[in-house]
Order: C-alpha cells, then sequence, then structure tokens
C-alpha cells in the first residue's frame, strides 16, 4: 500500500531518526522546522511569564492593609428606586474592589428611615436586608443625630451597626477631608 504525501512527511519528519533520513534537504528542513519551533515556544513561554508577573504585581493585599479607596454616599431620600439606585451602587462598588475599598453611607433628613428598627417612613423588606447584608461587607452606615432629635429617635431606635453622628452634613464634610470621595444622587 502506497503511502499519501502528507503521511509520508509525517513519518518522515516526526517519527524517523536524523540519520535515518533519506535526503539531507529532509534533514536541513527539520532543522529549520525545530528551529521556528524553539523559538516559536520561547516566545510564547517568555510572553507568558511576563503577563503572570504583570497579573503577580498588580496588587498584593494582605488582611488588615488601609484600603486605597475612599467613598461616601449621602443618603438623604426615602423613595424606593432612590434606595435601590444608591444601595446598588454601593453594592457594585464592594464587589469590584472587595477589602481595598471603605465606603461610608451617612443617612441624613428621609433617607435615615432604611437605618431605623422601626422607621416612620416605608420601607422595604429587600432594602433592610440590602442595608444589613451591605453592613456584613464592611460598609459603614451613619445616623445623623441632628435628623433623629427631630424624630425623637434615640440609639436603641437604631438598627445595631449604625454609628451615630451628631451632624450628617458635618461627617459627609469630615470624611471628605479624610480622603472620602463624595457620592451624591
Amino acid at each position: 500500500m502506497k503511502k499519501r504525501w502528507f503521511e509520508r512527511v509525517f513519518t518522515d519528519f516526526f517519527l524517523s531518526e536524523p540519520e535515518q533520513c533519506e535526503s539531507s534537504a529532509l534533514q536541513s528542513t527539520r532543522r529549520r522546522f525545530m528551529g521556528v519551533a524553539l523559538i516559536a515556544a520561547s516566545v510564547f513561554v517568555v510572553s507568558g511569564s511576563a503577563f503572570s508577573q504583570e497579573v503577580e504585581e498588580e496588587e498584593l493585599r494582605f488582611p488588615g492593609d488601609p484600603p486605597e479607596h475612599k467613598l461616601v454616599y449621602q443618603f438623604n431620600k426615602s423613595d424606593e428606586a432612590y434606595q435601590k439606585a444608591v444601595l446598588f451602587s454601593v453594592g457594585a462598588m464592594v464587589r469590584k474592589w472587595g477589602d481595598n475599598i471603605s465606603i461610608v453611607v451617612v443617612g441624613i433628613g428621609p433617607g435615615i428611615h432604611i437605618l431605623g428598627k422601626t422607621p416612620e417612613r416605608p420601607v422595604s423588606k429587600e432594602i433592610k436586608q440590602r442595608v444589613s447584608s451591605l453592613s456584613q461587607y464592611g460598609v459603614e452606615f451613619h445616623a445623623c443625630g441632628n435628623t433623629m432629635k427631630a424624630l425623637h429617635w434615640e440609639e436603641k431606635d437604631m438598627l445595631p451597626f449604625v454609628k451615630l453622628v451628631e451632624v450628617g452634613a458635618s461627617d459627609l464634610m469630615e470624611l471628605q477631608e479624610q480622603g472620602y470621595s463624595y457620592i451624591s444622587w
């Protein structure tokens, strides 16, 4: 049975030893091919190690390292669509940056109701769950003391993870002075 041309080339080129090859032209072709293959493999290995080096150098963080990013949100409305939009943005930042971001949500005016145990304005169960979940991921929630006084609320009226601040607007200013970027809807 006669071999097809590509079977002959494959057999001669890859399976036979160089000394067994019948022609010096085939040996020369084999050497050139092996040289090109070696160069291509070297380029692949070098570029792969350079890529892995870039990934490794991108960010080495250790538990307890201070976050590089700081963000403060003003939360001042009781509208459910507004609440969902702000909390979605907070969640997106947590997903993107993980423990490399410090986020504070300052509840003032009508926005403070999301932080109360029994809010006087409607707060959906979904919003309450999102706030609680975000607090477990390290998001801080601050409540304006002036707004609480106006509502006759005390510390016991707030969710357990809420930090009370004397004046919410002052808290926003002080956080910005500490390097927090300010987000308001």
